[in-house]
This record gives C-alpha cells, structure tokens and sequence, in this order.
C-alpha cells in the first residue's frame, strides 16, 4: 500500500508541474498549482512513509517492461523511508516559502516553468529512491540533475548563469558516467533488476566506482567544486532543497550499494573516514573565507557531508573488525545526521533567502543590524546557526554526539584499527566542530548584530508570514528532533539494520544500550530549556502592565557607533586564515593610505576554490587543447553532419556483418 501511494504522490507532482507549465501565462494559476500540488503529493508521501516506520516494514512492485535487462520494478524498505521522509517534509516549507520568494522576480522569469521544473526534481528524486531496477534508476538519476540544471540556471540575465550551469552539468556526466559503468559490472549476469546484482570477486573496485559517481552529486572532496557553484546561482528555496536533500541522493546511492556488496574490507572504511575528515575540515575552513553567504553555505554542506563520511566510515570499519556497537552508533550518526543537515540546511538557505529578498544582496560585509528590522528571520537563523554547530539542544548536537559515541567506542576498544579510527573521528570532529562555531558566529554577527551598514539604498522589511511560517516549520522541527532525539534514534533503528545487514531487533538492542548517555544529555537539555522558559514567562508577568524604558549601557567610550567601527567578514576570521595560509590560498588586494593625511584605504580579500583552480581547471584547459585537434571537423554544416552519421551507420553494419 505504502509505494503505490507513493507513486501516487509522484504523478500529483508532475501533474500539477504540468499544469502550471501550461498555464505560464498566468503566474497567479500557475504558482497556486504548482505549489499546492507538491505540498498534497508530499503530505500523500509523508503519510505513505508514515506506514513504513514502526515496523521496518518492506514492499516491493515489478511489472515487465519491453526494456531489455529486467522489469519496472519499485519498492520501499527502511531505508529508502528515510530519504523519503526528507524528500516530501522539506518540500513542504519550501513550496511555501518560493511562492511568496518568486513574486520578487515579478515578469523576469516566468513561475509556470520553475514549478515544472522543482515539480520534476523532487518527482525524480522520489522515483530514484524507490527504483529498484538500473535502467529507472539511471532515468530518475538523469531528470534529477537536468531539471535542477535548469533551476540553477534560473536567472539569465545573470552572466555567471552559462558558466555555473556548464560546471553543474559537467559534474553531473562524470558521476553519472562511473556509476553506468558500476551497474554494468554489477549486472553481468544478465539482469538490471537490484535483487539479481551479482558480485564476483571485484567488491573493491565496484565500492570505487560507488564512491566517486555517488561522492561527485553528494560533494565530497575534491568532487565539490559544482557545489558553491550552483547553490548560490539558484533561487534560494531551489537551494535548501539541493542542499537539504539532492546531494543526499549521493548518500543514498552510497549506503544502497553497499547492501550489495556484502562484507566490508577495511580499506573501504579508512578510505571513507579519510574523505569524511578532509571534506569536514576543508569545507567549513573555505566557508569561513566567503563574503557571500548562500556560497559560505554552500561550502558547510561539504563540510556536513563530510560528517556523515567520518560517521559512515567509522561504521564500515566496525563492520568489517565485526564489532556491532560501532557499526550501529557510526551508521547511526550518519543517518541520523542526513536528517538533520536536510532540516536545518533548508532553514539557513531560506533564511538566507529572506535577507537577499529584503536586502537585495547575498554579500555579508554590506549587511549588518538587521535583528532589529527582521526579528524573526533572525531568530531563525539563529537556531539553524545553532543546529549546523552541533549545539544543545537542537539536532544537529543529537547526530553528532552519536557519532562521537561511534568513535569513543571504537577509541576505547581492543581492536587496533578502530582504536586508532576512532581517535581520528574525534580529532577531525572537534575542528570540523570548532571551526563551524567561529564561521557562524561571524555570520549572525556581521548580518543581524551591530548597526546598519550605509551601502544599502533601500529600505529592509520583514519576510512575508508564508516565508517566515516555512522557516518556523524546520526550526520547529530542530528543536523537535534534539528533545525527542532517543525516540527518533529509535525509530531509525531498522534503517541502521539494512545497511549493518543484521536483524532489526540487534539493531535496536545496540542502540538501546549505547544511546544512554544520549538520553542522559537530552533531560538536562529539556530542563534548561524549561528553567529558561519559566525565567521568561515570569519576568512577562513581573513586567505586565508596568512601564518599560531603554536606556544606552556603558559603551566603553563608543557613545556614537557607526558601522564603520564594526568588523567586516574578512577581519573577523583573518587570524584564522592566515593560519590556514596553505590551504586555502587567500589574495589580498591592499589599497594602503598614502600622505600624511590620507583619505582612502582599503583591503579586499578573495578565496577561490583550491581544488578548482589547480586541479579541475588545468585538466580541462587540457582536454579542451586536446581536443582542439579534432575542431576541423565542426563546420557548421547539416549535410556534412548527416554524412559523418551516415558514415559511421556503415561502419557499424560492416562491423556486425563480419
């Protein structure tokens, strides 16, 4: 019953995407359908993977096909529930919240085709959830990256537009590429359908090609240059949805192919921690150098992937050492943890959204006290500042304690390799931990504290109240998750069985013994948050009906601050990335003050992307001189063009005849 509601929701969404194509000429029509088909689809999903969880239940559809290599074959089991469930909850908020953010665009774009296109992105992620046959998987896999190609390429008056969407799609080809010649290997047998995979002898190679092709759309290192890319050339609800949940369809993939590849070696494992560790550090290090916020964003994605790598990796290890604690508190964190980063992303892209929709700039060094202006797009962020950061007591402290749990296991135990895995997940964890605080502390400081800077020429307001009730509906959630998070680590418990490849009931039993400390952690955290309630509620009823004045505090000789005195971006993180020199490469353009009364001076600074600029950038400028030779080819003539197709037609029936 649960997939064929399933399916249902995915035709509701693309027939409403379809309607609202037709009726582009009409932005009105075409937003209320676009927009209130998703949300009927995803209130249908949510209830379809309501009926999965409590008892890990599994189904599974076929129906032939005349495509050669298996049948039209669907199903849903514990796993594919837990994307699911972040598919259809954040599509919900982030329907409403474009409704009201594309109204801004008024006539330059047209809202029929955008809800064409978000429509058949999440109807295409839905469907490579539940594919369980490769020629539908690889089909959803395709729409799901053209039609987000076609969401990042949104603005086109914009000139960055062409080269981001190249970059974007380039990436998409190559992980799509590994992961044909994956399902190839994995298919010899004759069938395409996933319950007829074969594994003869090659599981290291298949887990290779697993990880690059599913690595490059999650955006692990050095796979993430598309990443801040394309996140900030998107709307900005597109961009909590890539983010939130598109990369997660990397992850996905990864933890499905691993139920086909049986017993883990351990390299797999050490090779995973690695990328996680690399990917965490270097994502929030090239985040605290970026003056645009939706890219510094875009760059703490990598840094979380990176954490779901350390959790997923910790718990492959484990598997392969057969050391069942590990492997259900690191595949644990790491599950849980896509959850979390899919809620609390989404908040920080909308509320990032919010600001550039009030302010009409992404740049944080031309934005500041906007707390007072916008007081509940603040008090949003904050909290999805709070959750990236791992703090009590919202989500994202919950997930990141399990895996801390993984690593304490592991640090603490008798096998060697674990011992020394789990001292490394805890070290990477406490930088990557450590780092993100500063990086968000300058974030809400710069934007929403302080005055307001003067280079703004128009007047800020408040997010409409359906962008304010989206972002209130994950931060609802944040919090939600961190209070009842030993239910919730309970309820994934037959998602952790699929991949551990052990039975439910060990599953949760191990989790029930390890997550104490959790439970321990999340009552002081609900006390604290009632002492402060009540110190609230209190000082309310002291203050009711009484006379309340302001007056200026001490201000340490500041008596008329300006925000010129405030730090910018680049001051307030400049001693760490000088520290950081050599990784991240920072320029500095230096205008110093001259004469002895000098009236300008400035300082700029600039931190591309390492990996794009002295790996990516140097292969392809030599693909393309390559590839130069063959130009004489290209003449921009038809008859010619059909002729090399004729040509080539011939020498393939030669070929087949001999």
């Amino acid at each position: 019953m649960s997939i064929k509601l399933i399916l249902v929701a995915v035709g509701l969404i693309l027939l409403s995407g379809g309607i609202s194509l037709i009726a582009r000429r009409n932005a009105r029509v075409a937003t209320a359908v676009g927009m209130s088909g998703i949300i009927l689809a995803s209130l249908v999903g949510l209830t379809a993977v309501a009926g999965i969880f409590p008892g890990g239940s599994s189904e599974l559809l076929r129906w032939a096909w005349s495509i050669p290599g298996g049948s039209f074959a669907v199903g849903v089991d514990p796993l594919s529930a837990v994307f699911l469930f972040i598919l259809f909850f954040v599509s919900i908020p982030v329907c409403l919240f474009g409704a009201s953010y594309l109204r801004s665009y008024g006539s330059e774009q047209n809202p029929g085709t955008t809800w064409f296109f978000t429509g058949l992105l999440i109807a295409s992620m839905a469907m490579t959830v539940i594919a369980r046959n490769v020629v539908l998987f690889m089909v959803s896999w395709e729409l799901m990256s053209v039609s987000s190609f076609f969401l990042v390429t949104f603005e086109k008056g914009n000139p960055t537009t062409k080269s981001v969407g190249l970059i974007y799609l380039v990436a998409a080809h190559i992980g799509a590429a590994f992961l044909l010649i994956l399902f190839i290997l994995l298919g010899r047998n004759g069938s395409l359908d996933f319950d007829q995979f074969s594994v003869a002898g090659n599981a290291g190679l298949l887990f290779i090609l697993c990880l690059v092709g599913f690595g490059t759309k999650a955006g692990f290192v050095p796979l993430h240059v598309w990443l801040p890319e394309a996140h900030p050339a998107a709307p900005s609800h597109i961009s909590a949805l890539m983010s939130g949940v598109m990369i997660k369809m990397g992850i996905y993939g990864i933890l499905r192919t691993l139920t086909f590849l049986g017993h883990p070696q351990p390299w797999w494992g050490w090779l995973l921690l690695g990328v996680g560790v690399t990917s965490g550090i270097l994502g929030v290090l090239f985040a605290l150098a970026q003056h645009d916020v939706k890219r510094l964003l875009a760059y703490h994605s990598v840094e979380n992937i990176g954490i779901i790598g350390i959790g997923l990796g910790i718990g492959l290890l484990g598997m392969s050492y057969n050391a069942p604690m590990i492997v259900v508190l690191g595949f644990g964190g790491g599950i849980f943890h896509v959850v979390n980063h899919s809620l609390f992303k989404g908040l920080l892209f909308l509320g990032a959204g919010s600001v550039a929709h009030a302010a009409g700039t992404r740049e944080i060094d031309r934005l500041g006290g906007l707390l007072k202006l916008m007081p509940w797009t603040a008090a949003m962020f904050l909290a999805g500042s709070v959750a990236i950061c791992g703090l009590p007591p919202l989500n994202g402290f919950a997930s990141e304690f399990l895996i801390y749990l993984a690593a304490f296991y592991g640090g603490t135990g008798t096998i060697a390799a674990t011992a020394v895995a789990g001292l490394v997940g805890i070290l990477g964890l406490a930088i990557i931990g450590g780092l993100a605080i500063a990086c968000f502390t300058k974030v809400f400081s710069i934007m929403f504290l302080g005055e307001l800077r003067s280079e703004l020429d128009r007047e800020i307001h408040e997010a409409s109240t359906a962008m304010i009730m989206s972002m209130v509906i994950l931060a609802g959630a944040c919090f939600g998750i961190g209070f009842l998070a030993p239910f919730v680590v309970d309820a994934l418990a037959p998602s952790i069985a699929v991949v551990a490849q052990m039975p439910p009931a060990v599953a949760d039993e191990l989790l029930s013994q390890a997550t104490a400390p959790l439970r321990s952690v999340t009552m002081v955290a609900i006390v604290l948050a009632g002492v402060v309630l009540m110190f609230v509620l209190v000082r309310l009823m002291l203050l009711r009906k009484k006379p309340v004045q302001s007056a200026v505090t001490w201000d340490c000789g500041y008596a008329a601050p300006t925000a010129r005195m405030q730090y910018t971006a680049a001051s307030f993180v400049q001693p760490i990335t000088t520290l950081f020199y050599r990784v991240l490469r920072t320029r500095r353009h230096l205008k110093t003050p001259e004469g002895p009364f000098p009236t300008t001076a400035a300082v700029e600074t600039h931190t591309p992307d390492t990996f794009q600029e002295w790996l990516f950038r140097p292969i392809l400028t030599g693909t393309e001189r390559v590839l130069s030779v063959f130009r004489w080819l290209q003449h921009g003539n038809v008859h010619i063009y059909v002729m090399y197709i004729l040509v080539i037609l011939v020498a393939l029936m030669f070929w087949k005849m001999r």
